[in-house]
């Protein structure tokens, strides 16, 4: 502790206020772009792993279609029209489009009074 103590000394002001704009920047840079981005992946993640059957999906290629049966390989059979089905990927499920269908269909089928 003495060692970086006497180091900063002879830097002067100058390196301890270099020091603490960096410090900031890292800390700045990590709240506001690192942060988020993890948060995000743990809610995609949650979400992949909750589906079930019978659910409305949209993949990130922007197919539509219906959760038929989850296999134990980590992927699913995906009905996009009747009779007519799909293996795909759970990791290819985009939450955000998913969501939106969804919030469309329930306002959709929600009678405006």
């Amino acid at each position: 502790m003495t060692d970086l103590v006497i180091f900063l000394q002879a830097q002067g002001n100058g390196g301890v206020l270099q020091l603490v704009l960096l410090v900031g920047m890292i800390l700045v840079f990590w709240l506001f772009m690192i942060r988020p981005q993890a948060k995000k992946a743990k809610q995609a993640k949650s979400f992949q792993e909750n589906l079930q059957e019978g659910d409305k999906v949209v993949t990130i290629a922007g197919i539509h279609g219906r959760v038929k049966k989850i296999n134990v390989d980590g992927t699913f059979d995906l009905e996009t029209s009747p009779g007519s089905y799909m293996k795909v990927e759970k990791s290819a499920i985009s939450m955000e489009m998913t969501a939106n269908v969804n919030k469309a269909t329930t306002a959709a089928a929600t009678p405006a009074k």
